[in-house]
C-alpha cells in the first residue's frame, strides 16, 4: 500500500518545484527530501521532476497531476481539521476574492466594513479577474470569485445569483448628449470607449446596433470599467457600463438609459464545492450576498 504522506510532499515539490524549498516548507532536510523524491520516481514509475539549468522543472505527467494531487491533499486536510464551532470574532484567516474591475471599488469598502466589525481578524485579498478559467477556484488559490457564469465556467462550480444588472450610457456632466432626447443615431454618431480584457473590437453594444443598421465610432479600448469612467469623466468619450457593478463610481456624472434593447446581466459569486461546509467560507459568502443583493 502506497504511504499517503508522498502525497503530500509530491504536492509540495510540485508547488515549490524545488527541492530545498520543499525540505524547508516540510522542515526535512535536503537529503531527506531528495530521498523522498527518489522514492515518488520509483512508486510513480516517472522522473517527475528533471533538472534544466539551475532549476527543477515537471515532466508530462507531474503536470497532468498537479490539480489532482493538490486537490486531494486539500480534502484530507479538511477531514482531518477538527469541526468546531465557528467563533467569528476570534478568526484568523485571509480570503482571497477574484472580482472584475469595478467590482472592488463599488462593494469592496461595505464588505471590508461588514468583516473588520464582525471579524477583526480576517484579511480580504482581491485580485483581478482577467478570464473565467475555473482552475483558480480548484486549486485553492482563490476562496471565492465573482462574475457572470459562462460557458468557460466549469460545471462543479456552485454559484449562487447576487444581483442581475443592465448597461447605461454615461458622460461627464456638460455633455453634448445630456441635451434633447437620446436615440440610437445619437448614441452611435458619439465617440466611445470599449471595455474589452481580451483587447476585442466589438461588444455587446455593437451586436444591439448592428441589428438596428447603425455602427459606432470606438476611440479607445480599456481593460476595465474604472478606467473607462476615468475616461469618460475627462473628455467627450462615451462609457457604457453596468449599473450595478460601478455604482457610486458614477458620482459627479451623468448617466443614461441605451436607447435599444440588450440582454440583462447576471452576477454570480462561484465557489469550489469543497468549500460548501466550511464554516467561515459559508459565513464569508453570506457576508456578500447580503452587501451585494441590497
Amino acid at each position: 500500500m502506497a504511504d499517503l504522506n508522498l502525497l503530500i510532499t509530491l504536492n509540495v515539490l510540485l508547488e515549490e518545484g524545488s527541492v530545498a524549498r520543499a525540505a524547508q516548507r516540510l522542515h526535512l532536510s535536503p537529503s531527506a527530501m531528495s530521498r523522498a523524491l527518489a522514492r515518488l520516481r520509483e512508486t510513480m514509475g516517472d522522473p517527475l521532476l528533471v533538472r534544466a539549468g539551475r532549476g527543477l522543472v515537471p515532466t508530462p505527467r507531474a503536470l497532468a497531476l498537479r490539480e489532482r494531487v493538490s486537490a486531494l491533499v486539500q480534502d484530507a486536510e479538511a477531514v482531518l481539521r477538527p469541526d468546531e464551532a465557528l467563533d467569528i470574532t476570534h478568526l484568523v484567516r485571509t480570503f482571497t476574492l477574484r472580482t472584475s474591475d469595478g467590482f472592488v471599488e463599488n462593494f469592496g469598502p461595505s464588505l471590508i466594513a461588514r468583516i473588520n466589525d464582525k471579524a477583526p481578524g480576517v484579511r480580504l485579498n482581491f485580485v483581478q479577474k482577467l478570464n473565467k478559467d475555473s482552475t483558480l477556484l480548484r486549486d485553492g488559490s482563490v476562496d471565492l470569485e465573482t462574475g457572470v457564469i459562462g460557458e468557460s465556467t466549469s460545471p462543479e462550480v456552485r454559484t449562487r445569483l447576487l444581483f442581475r444588472d443592465r448597461f447605461i450610457g454615461v458622460v461627464r456632466k456638460g455633455h453634448s448628449l445630456n441635451k434633447g432626447a437620446m436615440t440610437a443615431e445619437r448614441y452611435a454618431a458619439a465617440h466611445h470607449i470599449l471595455v474589452s480584457r481580451r483587447g476585442h473590437d466589438k461588444g455587446v453594444m455593437d451586436e444591439a446596433l448592428n441589428l438596428l443598421g447603425l455602427k459606432r465610432h470606438i476611440s479607445t479600448i480599456v481593460g476595465g470599467f474604472c478606467a473607462a469612467l476615468a475616461l469618460a469623466r475627462a473628455s467627450d468619450l462615451v462609457a457604457t457600463v453596468p449599473e450595478r457593478h460601478v455604482g457610486n463610481l458614477c458620482d459627479g456624472m451623468q448617466c443614461f438609459d441605451l436607447p435599444f434593447t440588450t440582454a440583462p446581466i447576471s452576477v454570480s459569486m462561484l465557489w469550489h464545492p469543497r468549500m460548501d461546509a466550511d464554516p467561515a467560507h459559508r459565513w464569508l459568502r453570506g457576508c456578500l450576498w447580503e452587501i451585494c443583493s441590497r
